[in-house]
């Protein structure tokens, strides 16, 4: 982080907010070796990426849910789910308790889509994460799954 901050509280504010300025830096640039690295290769947009690793990693969604967990408009999302719906690589599930919500999850084809893309994945892993040791990878991890718990509690304030 390029500026310094003092010491007190301000300055601990200070800093968590240059701290929080560079994980919105890392946020958009990690896109960047993940369009160029596996989803161009694949013919993929990186919103249908995003939508496909999701699905993979987390499971069967509803798009409002999809939508809602990646931080991405809902139109997105369902032109996503329209381009894989369309190659094949998801297919649309049935929630008994609930007939109107509509998940997806991915079909027999999209898991070996899914599966191909592990080669990319690790290389853009290994360059990413490369200059780091294990230990400061298990660090990372904890402090992200940390980081993705609280986030996902954030709700807008009431106007």
């Amino acid at each position: 982080m390029g500026l310094e901050v003092g010491a007190g509280q301000d300055g601990d504010r200070s800093a968590a907010i240059l701290l929080l300025v560079e994980l919105l830096k890392f946020a958009s640039l990690i896109n960047r070796p993940m369009l160029d690295g596996v989803a161009s290769p694949e013919g993929l947009s990186l919103n249908e990426l995003r939508v496909l690793m999701s699905l993979g990693g987390e499971g069967e969604a509803a798009g409002h849910a999809l939508a809602e967990l990646m931080g991405m408009p809902p139109m997105n999302v369902s032109r996503a789910f329209a381009a894989l719906h369309e190659r094949g690589w998801i297919e649309q599930g049935r929630d008994a308790a609930n007939r109107r919500r509509k998940p997806f999850r991915l079909s027999e084809a999209g898991w070996t889509a899914y599966r191909a893309m592990t080669p990319e994945v690790e290389a853009v892993a290994g360059f990413v994460l490369g200059t780091l040791s294990a230990a400061e990878r298990r660090s990372l991890a904890r402090i992200v799954d940390k980081l993705v718990r609280q986030t996902a509690k954030w709700r807008p304030a009431e106007a």
